[in-house]
């Protein structure tokens, strides 16, 4: 079974609902369920988002939460100055899932999934696929 890496951003406040969205579609693009992800990983600064936190526990997913210097030094294939202005590094879903994975830009199964909820905010979701030594 292919186990996979969510790099997961979004909108601070953003509803379970539009996270939870935004994951189940970006994993169906590549043909995935819910029972393929390991792990998930994001910015530390969203080490209090609760959506990000409900999605985690309810799924068993462990958590890992990167600084902007770590996610600043990884080569990604779409940097972001809005992402860099607000967050300190310019790709946060892309640089977590690489990082996470142990793998580089060959390792991404799916760069960035953007999704809007009904609540008008903005979750993105990258995934990779894990690393054979990770």
């Amino acid at each position: 079974m292919t186990r996979v890496i969510l790099g997961l951003g979004c909108d601070r406040g953003t509803s379970l609902r539009t996270l939870k969205a935004a994951v189940e579609r970006a994993l169906s693009v590549v043909g995935l369920h819910l029972d393929a992800v390991e792990t998930a990983a994001t910015i530390d600064k969203k080490n209090d988002e609760p959506a990000i936190l409900t999605l985690a526990r309810a799924n068993g997913w462990p958590l890992r939460f990167f600084s902007a210097e770590e996610l600043s030094r990884v080569n990604v294939p779409s940097p972001s100055e809005t992402v860099r202005k607000y967050m300190g590094t310019p790709a946060v879903a892309v640089a977590a899932a690489i990082l996470a994975a142990a793998t580089d830009r060959t390792g991404l199964l799916l760069e960035k999934y953007k999704h809007k909820g009904e609540d008008g905010k903005n979750a993105t979701i990258s995934i990779a696929s894990v690393a054979d030594d990770a």
